[in-house]
């Protein structure tokens, strides 16, 4: 297991950042995505709250993760966040997740969110931020909820959803025009990833090939039967497994139990 290097006031030591902490009863970890690590000394240890949230900022300019830790590095700066996105995908991390950043303006919040700086790759304007570092926030997002026990991220455009911006909490531009955009979508993304469909129903047609096939209760000859098709004539198969007797049994729509699939052709 990999650690990475990190300084505060000077001193080097290692951090991995897969380590675990508990608060209240719940396990507390950093993300297993950082590349780069360097603790910033401007940050509240611990949190005074478990983690609900996600407040996502812009850096305001293209810093590399390095250069984002560089700013939070002196103490005189009174701010930092737990986690950087480069223009290039890369996540650094600045402050660890069971320590409040300070980043939003508002202690509340902080105490509650996990925050993230993300680069710019156009300066000024919309502030644009690249492809690469929104789909790396995503990925971010989508990784602090699951292991925190976000079950959804919600986006209400006020503070009272747990995915908020700074300009909820100041008078100030961050996260920019592009970023705030982006806001439905990355929720909307974490959440499908969070919460998949669950796959679609299997529904194909088959035509019977034998002159007399028999319906089981279960996929296999071991099954008792329970009738049989004499008309070779099409049903609906709702379901497929393997089991003795037959390459493979399918489950006939009706409810009325299993047939070999070995003496059907699909229509």
């Amino acid at each position: 297991m990999l650690s990475f290097g990190a300084s505060v006031g000077g001193k080097k030591f290692s951090i991995n950042p897969r380590r675990v902490f508990r608060r209240k009863g719940r396990r507390m970890s950093n993300s297993p995505l950082v590349g780069y690590t360097q603790i910033s000394p401007n940050s509240t240890n611990p949190r005074k709250d478990s983690i609900k949230k996600i407040t996502i900022h812009h850096m305001a300019g293209n810093l590399s993760v390095e250069n984002c830790g560089k700013v939070f590095a002196p103490a005189s700066r009174q701010a930092s966040a737990n986690y950087g996105i480069g223009t290039d995908g890369r996540v650094g991390m600045y402050v660890e997740e069971k320590n409040r950043a300070w980043t939003s303006s508002n202690a509340a919040n902080d105490n509650q969110a996990v925050t993230i700086e993300v680069a710019n790759d156009k300066t000024g304007g919309d502030w644009h931020v690249s492809d690469v570092a929104l789909a790396k926030l995503v990925d971010l997002c989508t990784d602090i909820c699951r292991r925190n026990g976000i079950q959804k991220l919600v986006y209400t455009n006020d503070a009272a959803g747990n995915l908020t911006r700074h300009n909820m909490f100041a008078a100030t531009d961050c996260p920019g025009p592009y970023l705030q955009s982006q806001f439905p979508y990355v929720a909307e993304e974490v959440n499908k990833r969070l919460n998949p469909p669950p796959p679609a129903l299997l529904s194909y047609v088959v035509r019977i090939t034998a002159n007399e096939l028999n319906i089981r209760t279960g996929p296999g000859t071991g099954f008792s039967a329970n009738g049989s098709i004499k008309d070779k004539g099409v049903y609906t198969i709702v379901e497929e497994a393997e089991g003795p007797g037959a390459k493979k049994w399918g489950k006939l729509k009706s409810g009325l139990g299993w047939i070999s699939l070995d003496y059907t052709t699909r229509v």
